[in-house]
Formats: C-alpha cells, sequence, structure tokens
C-alpha cells in the first residue's frame, strides 16, 4: 500500500496499527498454519482470528506471500537458530544431541507447523525456506555427530538418518491416528530413539 493511501486511513484502522504488531500477524499466521495448513493463511480468516479489520494487515504486509514470507523467518529463526543456539554450550557434543533431540521433540506446535510445511513442499515462499532449514539442520547434526567420534562420512549419514526419522514420524503421526503414542508411549519412543541414533559416550 503506498504512503498515500495510509495517509488516510480510518481512525478505528490506525486504533488496530498501534494494537497489533506485524509480529501479532506472523504469531497468528502461525497458529492459522498450525491448525489448518498453509493454504488457510489469508488475510480476512487472520483478521477474523485477531479480531480486526483487512485493513489492518495492510499496516504491516503488501500481500499474502510477504506475510507467509515474515512468518516463516520467524518460524526459522525460533525453530533453528534459536534452538541450536539453546543447546551449544553444552560442552560435551552426546550429551548436546541427546539434549536437541529432547528439546525438538517435545515442542508439538513446532511439529504441527512443519508437518503443514512440508504439505505445502512446492509453494514458491515455503520450498527454500524448507530447503534452507533442512540443509542447516543436518549440517549441523552432522557436525556434533562427528565432535561425539564418528569419522565424516558416517557423521553425514547419521545425520540424515535422524533427520528422516524426525520427519517420517512426524508424518506418521499427524496423519494416521492408528499409529499415535500415548505420552508414556512417546517417551519411550524419543529415548529409544536416542540411544539408537547417538554413539555411546
Amino acid at each position: 500500500m503506498t504512503t498515500a493511501l495510509r495517509s488516510v486511513a480510518p481512525v478505528a484502522e490506525r486504533g488496530e496499527k498501534q494494537r497489533l504488531t506485524a509480529r501479532d500477524w506472523e504469531e497468528g499466521a502461525l497458529d492459522l498454519m498450525a491448525d489448518e495448513g498453509v493454504a488457510a493463511v489469508a488475510v480476512e480468516t487472520l483478521a477474523k482470528r485477531l479480531g480486526v479489520t483487512k485493513g489492518s494487515f495492510y499496516w504491516h504486509f503488501s500481500h499474502r506471500d510477504a506475510l507467509i514470507a515474515s512468518t516463516l523467518k520467524r518460524w526459522e529463526e525460533y525453530d533453528t537458530h534459536n534452538a541450536i543456539a539453546r543447546v551449544e554450550s553444552i560442552e560435551n557434543p552426546g550429551v548436546r544431541l541427546r539434549e536437541i533431540f529432547r528439546l525438538t521433540a517435545r515442542d508439538v506446535r513446532s511439529h504441527r507447523i512443519y508437518a503443514a510445511l512440508l504439505k505445502a513442499a512446492d509453494h514458491p515462499v515455503v520450498a527454500p525456506v524448507m530447503e534452507r532449514v533442512s540443509k542447516e539442520r543436518m549440517d549441523y547434526l552432522a557436525r556434533v555427530f562427528e565432535q561425539a567420534g564418528m569419522d565424516p562420512v558416517a557423521a553425514v549419514h547419521r545425520a540424515r538418518l535422524a533427520y528422516s526419522a524426525y520427519v517420517g514420524f512426524l508424518q506418521l503421526t499427524l496423519q494416521f491416528r492408528s499409529t499415535r503414542l500415548s505420552q508414556e508411549g512417546y517417551e519411550e519412543y524419543l529415548e529409544h530413539m536416542i540411544d539408537t541414533l547417538i554413539p555411546a559416550a
């Protein structure tokens, strides 16, 4: 929206702009992705969820894909960069691997968002983000597996195996009700996966 158009926005919309930030729209979009998928992210739907008019949206974003791009940037920062930063101070690489597995495995909202993004992997905005995130995560895992004592080639293979297990489990659990585990069963599975994939100290 141009500066000229913004300057004549109604007082009510200016009030909405003050109440809602770009982050509010991004978080709302992430919640909607988690609940209904990327295709459900629409300006009108989000506005209703957030209790504002569609006009409020245009104070922060020029169009829907701009919102999706900004939302995925926030998701990437939180789910990948911040997650890695939270475990980087752990000196022992084996312990670090176990912690990042547990940290990642217990964030249900993140799982639902990731599964939604997998379904929309051919979207022109989503595709490059998913490719970049997958590479960054596998590169990080490979580096830590190598630090834990594996040779470089084996570390790359183990990182790919671990990441494939994560993606496959998400797909299986979220798409087929019969494969879902109880909380206790899930915790047992998580520990089994960690013991299987991470080399003993």
